[in-house]
């Protein structure tokens, strides 16, 4: 008889139940960067806000005492006139279906739409974030809608790194740095955002006795922050660090506004296609017993910049400055 027979743990594995954490670990979802930093005007009634914007800033001059002598300036007063013009915001849509089959729902041991809601949100919010920030209009935003802020930024407005000063330090900070870019246009800086690499950067920096400028404590957590302004990292997809490190500027400037927030529909019944021509039936929810979550979104948003008496030019005022990669030239 054998004495070396048991029952062993892959003899009995089909008797073990499976323990599993009930919590699914996921990145928490992030917010829209330009909901926290920018100016949010009412909710549109329509699908078109209308802003009037001045354009032209009203002028003063001296006037002189009739029958003085010596007289400098003349007794006429001299006129002058203020304009404006209308800029539009115009609500667009951001929106996605996720389909899925009603057995695959059934088998599920954790409540899908809940789990996944917040993501959709996310995206949505990133999309928004992607699109204000670097989008190019009537390529990867809507015709109606302005081109992003680096997009239509001026060359000087762009500050590469290390072609300012020392360090840097120099490149935010200093005088041709991204915060007086914005200053010389008439404008205080509120807000900035910028890459996830941009807090080692700032980690880095050092006094000339070799103390870290932004670390306090190394125990502590880090209040990052400019020259009083917070310093967001976004981290929903909404930044590219290939097209800029940092970008910083007067975000009472940017206004936007929502048409439709978020709103969330569960389809049960009708047909998703693909965009060819034909289109051609990809599902039929109620023939594939599938169900599918709908979240759209509607906002929009502008850059009314209008004159100011530091810089009323149309043309060379802007209200942001960016930090970008070495390799690109102003």
């Amino acid at each position: 008889m054998p004495y070396d027979s048991n029952i062993s743990r892959s003899d009995a594995d089909a008797l073990m139940p499976e323990d599993a954490v009930r919590e699914i670990f996921a990145t928490p979802p992030q917010s829209s960067v330009i909901g926290q930093l920018a100016r949010k005007l009412r909710d549109m009634q329509r699908g078109e806000l209308r802003m009037p914007v001045m354009s032209a800033l009203p002028q003063a001059y001296f006037v002189g005492e009739k029958g003085r002598s010596p007289q400098t300036f003349g007794p006429i007063k001299q006129t002058s006139e203020a304009a404006w013009e209308n800029k539009y915001i115009h609500a667009e849509e951001i929106a996605v279906i996720l389909p899925v089959p009603e057995s695959v729902v059934e088998d599920m041991d954790y409540p899908i739409w809940e789990e996944t809601l917040p993501y959709v949100r996310e995206a949505i919010y990133g999309k928004l974030d992607y699109s204000v920030l670097f989008g190019t209009q009537n390529v990867d935003v809507p015709a109606n809608w302005p081109n992003g802020i680096l997009v239509a930024m001026p060359a000087a407005h762009r500050v590469p790194v290390g072609s300012v000063g020392e360090d840097l330090y120099d490149d935010l900070m200093g005088v041709g740095g991204v915060l007086s870019q914005v200053e010389e246009d008439g404008y205080f800086v509120s807000g900035h955002v910028a890459a996830l690499g941009m807090r080692a950067r700032l980690r880095g920096l050092r006094t000339e006795d070799g103390l870290p400028i932004f670390v306090q404590d190394m125990k502590a957590k880090t209040p990052y922050a400019l020259d009083g302004s917070p310093l967001v990292f976004p981290r929903n997809g909404g930044f590219d660090p290939a097209e800029a490190l940092q970008i910083s500027g007067d975000f009472e400037q940017l206004v936007w506004s929502i048409r439709q927030d978020i709103r969330v529909k569960v389809l049960t019944e009708g047909v998703i296609t693909d965009n060819s021509t034909p289109r051609q039936i990809i599902h039929n929810l109620a023939q594939d017993d599938m169900i599918a979550l709908r979240v759209t979104f509607r906002a929009g948003w502008q850059l009314p910049n209008p004159p100011n008496r530091v810089n009323p030019d149309n043309n060379t005022r802007y209200p942001f400055a960016a930090l970008v990669p070495a390799e690109e030239s102003a």
